[in-house]
């Protein structure tokens, strides 16, 4: 990957440096765990596309697109054991998975000190595991929950459940339908529900980058 893939948009573009970390640290991520690596570029290149969707601006949608990748990245500080145990996480356990939205924030913040960029993921990320009931991780209060933060918790969701885990298979998309309609309002977003579910029916499959991606068509070409 070069800075050539990270052209101009708007207010400006990354560094060839970040473009540069970006890449180490994500090798680094599928090395560890390639099936947290391939679901955070699922859950970028469909974080830009709600984006899109919903209206948001070119270099937003750009932004959607770095979070999404970046959202899970904690999850390297997080052991393997947990991550892919089969059964329900003990009371500890949980409060350790709990911990990666942060440990994904302080990457991209430190990244952050050095680059404006960065440090304009670092809200996005740290919250995209709230809810609009305020009984997320950190109970925070909907009105302070990044619009940013509402899209990647639908596509985070709706990407993880249509993929096997170590504790539960895959769920087919129409009962995924009625888990985000039962669950907006409380765990949702209603408009950002809304908008996703009228928006994705009209989507490529997830596994084919779009021509406005700036950088994850060009990390992998099949994010499968």
């Amino acid at each position: 990957m070069s800075s050539e893939y990270c052209r101009e948009v708007h207010l400006g573009d990354i560094p060839e440096w970040g473009v540069h970390v970006t890449d180490i640290l994500l090798s680094e991520l599928k090395q560890r765990d390639p099936y947290t690596f391939y679901h955070c570029c699922r859950v970028g290149r469909s974080a830009r596309r709600l984006a899109q969707a919903m209206g948001l601006n070119e270099y937003d949608q750009f932004r959607l697109e770095f979070a999404g990748l970046f959202h899970d990245v904690g999850k390297m500080g997080i052991p393997l054991a947990i991550l892919n145990k089969p059964t329900r996480l003990s009371k500890d356990e949980f409060f350790l998975m709990q911990s990666h939205v942060k440990m994904s924030a302080l990457v991209v913040g430190w990244l952050g000190k050095e680059h404006n960029f960065f440090q304009s993921l670092i809200n996005p990320i740290l919250y995209h595991h709230e809810r609009v009931d305020g009984q997320g991780y950190q109970k925070i209060d909907q009105r302070d929950i990044p619009l940013e933060s509402k899209i990647i918790s639908v596509v985070d969701t709706v990407d993880a459940m249509l993929h096997t885990r170590a504790y539960r298979k895959a769920l087919d998309f129409e009962t995924i339908k009625e888990e985000l309609i039962e669950c907006s309002g409380q765990q949702f977003d209603k408009d950002v529900v809304k908008i996703y579910l009228q928006a994705v029916r009209f989507w490529k499959d997830i596994k084919i980058a779009d021509k406005e991606e700036m950088i994850i068509g060009k990390l992998l070409p099949v994010a499968a």
